[in-house]
């Protein structure tokens, strides 16, 4: 690969990163034949993937990883451990040539139910699949000792590390350890519980590590209600406990849910120009997510999303050869598919599911959009000016947008401001500031209508392009005073919205329409941040204006006011003596010594005749 393929491969690779999102996820590389070659985690994925492209990467391995790489994908979830446990569930799947970490399970530590006559559970960074069975590996070791716990306080397994045989307790060779007598142990060594019960006891232990809590939370159920039907009420107290400990101890994983085996789920999200489709594919194998990948599908009539959804199932099943009898869409499909059932769920781990596949195929599409638009800037700006056009149903594209505020003090100093926004981004040499002339004291209504008379009234003798919307700064009562110079004095057609603040002074909605109504924009969207930052800028402008007026005002001296006397003299007078009483109490050879026989003879006639 020559320099300029490398250079180009690389800004392929920073385009993606540029266009991830802040969001905990798994990412994956590929290279030239498009192999999994390393699989992360991140609790940013935008700021973790980034760092691999960085100069002062200095790490052998990281360097090598980088040049092989050819492509990236991701895929999002909800929480930082989520994102664990998928990096290991994908690991595991595709055992990529760089993860030398996580490939053996070694870096993080598991939890071993040994093979012994009497089991015991403990956790341990040594894989031996011969001395027993290995649940993990935990990313977070407060999870592992979390679930440690509840096992200890269940089924109090032993901990000690004698070998206990059949023949050992039959012949009392063993003594109860300081464990029995805290009643942290129930004693089997000297048969103070079955062998059968301990086994039960371990098999619910791995029902826990498996991830079954239901199924384990459910027998406990039915072993309490049966207790009490027999009167055994001390048993039946017991397990009530149990439960209530295995209740507090559950915490659902978006990611992890081992009562979930062998799903497909399927998601579709529109374009806004319902031209294209993106369907989100996530499989779930053995509790946890091994499949995540979302494809853009391109209308070619008037599809529904039904119709779209059936003909892409079939074919992203055959792509990674999925078996599932279950499919979880979410919709209902009058179609049916061979040796597998369709479901819509409502609630649960598998309503989750669902919803994690959607708020993927949305990030997807969210992404292609940004890549685009960063490659034709003009692009989303045409987007968001389509968007407004809709949401205010304007008969013409809002390219021009002129917007309005008013500043004074107690009614001095009062100025106006006008900005103007073109293809929805500032043209400031459009920008117009106005002293107001006509209004005395602090009417802010009165000041409106003169500004925005003055403004369009000159349009229109010069014959300069009207502006497709106008935004008042204000609500209801500035949009109706605007209107009846626009509308009843000017006789113009021009459209004019509304931006009105909350009590603490925040931008809360847009209004529009005569009388004006309320239009439904999110306030999280793009474009309600674009009119907040159209409402700030005509506020900087119109306060920048004020403050420079009443600057203005504050440094004016008598100075100011002579005749002959200029900037320079000013300034050089102001040096030498600091106040205009020292001036005038200075004597003509003081004043020539700075500004010369004729400045001070004006000077000087100039406060004789104040005497």
């Amino acid at each position: 690969m020559n320099k300029e393929e490398n250079e180009q491969r690389l800004a392929y690779l920073k385009g993606i990163v540029l266009n991830m999102p802040e969001k905990p996820g798994s990412y994956q590389f590929y290279d030239d034949s498009h192999t999994i070659i390393y699989v992360g985690k991140a609790k940013s994925l935008k700021r973790r993937v980034s760092s691999y492209f960085h100069k002062e990467v200095d790490r052998f391995k990281t360097k090598v990883l980088v040049s092989k790489i050819r492509d990236i994908s991701y895929t999002v979830v909800n929480t930082e451990e989520d994102a664990l446990l998928l990096e290991n569930s994908l690991i595991k799947k595709y055992n990529p040539r760089y993860n030398v970490l996580l490939k053996d399970g070694k870096t993080y530590p598991s939890i071993c139910v040994t093979n012994e006559y009497f089991p015991r559970i403990f956790k341990t960074r040594t894989i031996n699949k011969h001395f027993g069975t290995f649940y993990g590996p935990y990313p977070h070791i407060s999870s592992m000792y979390a679930v440690l716990d509840i096992i200890k306080r269940l089924y109090k397994p032993r901990t000690c590390r004698q070998p206990i045989t059949r023949e050992g307790i039959d012949l009392g060779k063993y003594r109860p350890c300081l464990e029995y007598h805290i009643h942290n142990c129930n004693a089997p060594c000297i048969n103070k519980q079955s062998y059968e019960e301990y086994q039960e006891n371990m098999n619910q232990a791995r029902e826990i590590l498996k991830g079954n809590t239901r199924a384990v939370g459910k027998r406990l159920y039915d072993l309490m209600m049966k207790n009490a039907e027999l009167l055994k009420f001390e048993i039946a107290d017991d397990l009530k406990k149990k439960l209530n400990l295995l209740n507090e101890f559950v915490a659902k994983s978006e990611v992890v849910s081992y009562t979930i085996d062998n799903v497909d789920v399927f998601t579709i999200v529109d374009n806004e120009d319902r031209k294209n489709a993106f369907i989100n594919y996530i499989h779930v194998k053995n509790g946890t997510i091994n499949q995540s990948f979302t494809y853009e599908y391109k209308r070619k009539l008037e599809e529904t999303d039904e119709e779209l959804l059936i003909t892409a199932i079939p074919d992203i099943r055959e792509r990674f050869k999925s078996k599932a009898k279950e499919i979880i869409v979410p919709f209902e499909m009058e179609w049916k598919i061979k040796d597998a059932e369709f479901f819509v769920p409502q609630r649960g781990d598998k309503k989750h599911l669902l919803e994690l596949s959607e708020m993927n195929g949305k990030q997807y599409k969210f992404d292609r959009l940004k890549q685009a638009e960063k490659l034709n800037p003009e692009q989303k700006q045409t987007r968001l000016m389509k968007e407004l056009q809709n949401k205010l149903k304007l008969e013409k594209l809002p390219y021009q947008i002129e917007c309005f505020d008013n500043s004074n003090i107690s009614g001095t100093d009062a100025v106006a401001g006008c900005i103007v926004y073109k293809g929805m981004k500032p043209s400031r040499k459009d920008y117009r500031k106005y002293n107001i002339k006509t209004v005395i004291g602090p009417d802010d209504y009165a000041s409106m209508q003169e500004v925005v008379r003055r403004r369009y009234s000159r349009m229109v003798e010069e014959k300069t392009p009207l502006p497709d919307l106008i935004i008042t700064d204000g609500g209801k009562g500035q949009m109706d005073v605007v209107r009846e110079v626009i509308v009843d004095q000017l006789h113009l057609d021009i459209p004019i919205a509304g931006l009105a603040k909350d009590d603490r002074h925040r931008t809360n909605e847009l209004l529009f329409g005569y009388p004006p109504q309320t239009i439904g924009i999110d306030v999280k969207s793009e474009l309600f941040k674009l009119l907040t930052q159209i409402q700030d800028e005509v506020h900087r402008y119109a306060i920048t204006f004020h403050r420079d007026k009443r600057s203005k005002h504050a440094l004016h001296s008598e100075l100011d006011d002579i005749k002959g006397i200029g900037p320079k003299a000013k300034e050089a007078l102001l040096k030498r003596f600091k106040t205009v009483k020292a001036i005038k109490e200075s004597n003509a050879e003081t004043l020539e010594e700075v500004l010369g026989n004729a400045k001070t003879k004006i000077l000087q006639d100039h406060f004789n005749k104040q005497m």
